[in-house]
């Protein structure tokens, strides 16, 4: 059996690799060179019951909007994370913290997906929280230390087989991965490089390592092949998003700060990246320009950036884009939709939100306000869910993921 000659091929030589991680391996080799590699043609589906779309609808009616505004259920997707939309079939690809990638596709157009399987099954993910989709529609997986590009997305997505190529094998060595802040996140930046935040895996820095974090901490740039990789910005604690504004092209990041400094303190952030190599502060400050205990002896670099926005300590930013669309009223236009997955350790939970910030003419945030709310129980304090990720769907509406109630959800404007 070839799992057997494998293995003990790999006992003879002393490599030691597992029979499965042998055969993770040949499937990746056979995929690359568009060869099959024998996985069952019948993809794992997830339904869409009826009885938990109704107790999703009904948790919804909790949630405020705009006046104009309505939130409905856009698919059940378990653990859903960061999503990519594509260009042409306007499936979207919806990552996990776990080992799944899921395609989720509306096929008669209503508006709602009536179809999520599992995307290429014959691919053995580990984290495959970030997802990002470059103009020529290729989506890119960011594992937690691998890179994975799938061309033709939307050609192959239907088969178990597909398409893919190996981007950058390790971003950090293989003995120092960490299990803490390992959710990355990707984009493709104006000057079509790729951008790829790498979360510090502590909750400050140990000042014993000395203030140099890098790759840790920071937000890499690479060509798309994965050559040329240099570090774009730096002092970073664990950025879960990013995205560039389309006007003028600078790069826009959440950065979720340090823990154990107290229900109020520090401020989470929104950061703007104006040019190349800029220092955000971490390990000096836990969050704003709150000094970590750590560090409060040390002198900060005189050229830290502080955050364009101060949000509510603790409330986990997550997910952010630019809204271009057509649907929402002209003061979204050019604006933020960025997502509070919520706190976990505040002793009132804050957060499960979605926030919209204005950008003024001179590209700076001019303003920061509340847009959906209602996922957190004031009174009980649980959570109905907790939005991750917000991406534009092709129609100019807005979807949001959930990985507590696993979920998408798609929020539309209807008019006064």
């Amino acid at each position: 059996m070839p799992g057997l000659r494998i293995l003990a091929g790999c006992l003879l030589l002393g490599t030691c690799l597992s029979s499965g991680a042998a055969l993770a391996q040949e499937n990746l080799n056979r995929l690359q060179d568009f060869r099959t590699t024998g996985t069952d043609l019948t993809l794992k589906t997830v339904p869409q019951d009826p009885a938990k779309l109704a107790q999703l609808t009904k948790n919804l009616e909790k949630i405020k909007l705009p006046p104009g505004f309505k939130i409905e259920v856009y698919a059940i997707v378990p653990d859903a994370r960061h999503m990519a939309v594509g260009r042409n079939v306007g499936a979207v690809f919806v990552g996990t913290r776990k080992t799944d990638v899921w395609a989720v596709t509306d096929r008669d157009k209503d508006r709602r997906a009536e179809e999520v399987k599992r995307f290429a099954p014959s691919v053995n993910f580990k984290i495959p929280n970030g997802m990002c989709m470059s103009p020529d529609g290729i989506l890119y997986v960011a594992e937690h230390n691998r890179l994975l590009a799938f061309p033709a997305v939307e050609f192959f997505y239907e088969g178990p087989d597909v398409a893919v190529a190996v981007v950058k094998e390790q971003f950090i060595p293989k003995e120092e991965e960490h299990f803490n802040h390992g959710a990355r996140v990707c984009t493709i930046g104006p000057d079509n490089k790729l951008y790829l935040s790498m979360g510090q895996p502590y909750n400050v820095w140990p000042h014993d390592k000395g203030p140099k974090m890098d790759p840790y901490g920071s937000i890499q740039r690479m060509n798309r092949d994965g050559t040329a990789q240099e570090t774009y910005a730096r002092g970073i604690r664990n950025s879960v998003g990013i995205a560039f504004n389309p006007g003028d092209k600078t790069l826009w990041f959440t950065d979720n700060q340090v823990d154990g400094m107290g229900d109020d303190i520090p401020p989470g952030e929104l950061n703007r990246v104006s040019q190349p190599g800029q220092n955000y502060g971490h390990p000096w400050y836990g969050g704003g320009k709150v000094r970590t205990e750590d560090w409060s002896k040390d002198e900060p670099p005189a050229d830290v950036v502080m955050p364009e926005v101060e949000m509510d300590a603790h409330a986990a930013d997550l997910g952010l884009t630019f809204y271009n669309g057509n649907m929402f009223p002209a003061q979204y236009k050019g604006g933020i939709f960025s997502a509070q997955h919520g706190s976990w350790n505040r002793t009132t939970p804050i957060g499960a939100r979605i926030m919209f910030t204005r950008v003024g003419p001179d590209g700076k945030a001019a303003g920061t306000e509340v847009f959906a709310s209602g996922w957190l129980d004031d009174k009980t304090g649980e959570y109905l869910g907790r939005p991750v990720d917000v991406q534009q769907y092709l129609d100019g509406s807005l979807l949001v993921s959930d990985d507590t109630a696993g979920a998408i959800y798609r929020i539309s404007y209807q008019g006064q």
